[in-house]
């Protein structure tokens, strides 16, 4: 069990409001969640400022002193994942906080598959050697990230969406075969800065789109700081809504998204996803 949070915009955006200040934000839910469950096993914040991605993590809790709100206040990117984890595969350690990183890449997770240790030999066999070295944790989500980009980079072709739609079918159809009574969680985030894919796999998840700016009831500002030079669209995706004053829709399940150009999010079921489980 983990909570994340992604911002993909088409103009740099603050995303301080929902990671510290809003009623259920990020830094709230490393607390207690909406289950009462605490994630306080390290958190991540990464973005695109300029360029390459700046990833910042540590292995405490985020409502544990200012780092976290501090790691918050300073993004202004037009994509952003923030993630506070609660530990079920590898002990808490910088290696196996996430938001994991490998060039542009950046990916984070919420879930757990269940008799990894069985699963987990089969994602290396089929990963590239590349990503295989360059593991440096233990935990599920650090393989199943490489896994995928593995995938994608072995065949850019069908593109991102299709590699990653085939690399979850892939993990859950393993998953089955060694256990097929055991619910798979599989919410991840993928992006490289100017797309951004991801899932919803029996952990829950929320969307939040934005057509104009608005005035932030939090702060009374619009989060971009700049004159924006087109009409500004956002669709912010987290595992809880972070605000009580706005809409949020729960993500189906079951499904693998992908911001689209005009911001919204294109939806597909995963082959073997088996609502009896969800």
């Amino acid at each position: 069990m983990c909570r994340l949070y992604a911002m993909h915009a088409n103009e740099p955006t603050r995303v301080e409001c929902g990671l510290v200040k809003a009623q259920n934000a990020l830094m709230a839910q490393s607390r207690s969640d909406r289950e009462g469950l605490m994630h306080g096993h390290g958190w991540g914040v990464a973005d695109y400022p300029k360029g390459p991605p700046v990833v910042e993590r540590k292995t405490w809790a985020a409502f544990h002193g200012e780092h976290f709100a501090k790691a918050a206040a300073r993004v202004y990117a037009r994509t952003a994942v923030a993630h506070v984890r609660r530990a079920t595969v590898g002990p808490p350690s910088l290696e196996n906080t996430h938001p994991f990183d490998h060039g542009r890449w950046i990916f984070a997770h919420n879930g757990t598959l269940p008799n990894f240790d069985d699963i987990r030999f089969r994602m290396l066999e089929a990963m590239d050697p590349l990503h295989r070295s360059e593991i440096r944790g233990q935990t599920d989500s650090e393989h199943v990230f490489r896994y995928l980009l593995s995938l994608y980079l072995r065949d850019p072709g069908p593109g991102l969406l299709a590699s990653v739609r085939q690399g979850l079918d892939q993990i859950i159809a393993w998953c089955a075969e060694v256990d097929p009574s055991r619910r798979v969680g599989l919410n991840i985030v993928l992006t490289d800065g100017e797309r951004l894919v991801g899932s919803r796999l029996n952990r829950s998840l929320y969307q939040l789109r934005r057509d104009h700016l608005h005035t932030c009831a939090l702060c009374g500002q619009t989060h971009v700081k700049h004159e924006a030079s087109e009409s500004y669209c956002a669709i912010e995706v987290a595992s809880e809504p972070l605000t009580h004053d706005e809409t949020w829709t729960e993500i189906p399940n079951g499904i693998v998204y992908e911001v689209t150009e005009d911001f919204q999010l294109e939806m597909h079921p995963l082959s073997v996803f088996d609502p009896q489980l969800k």
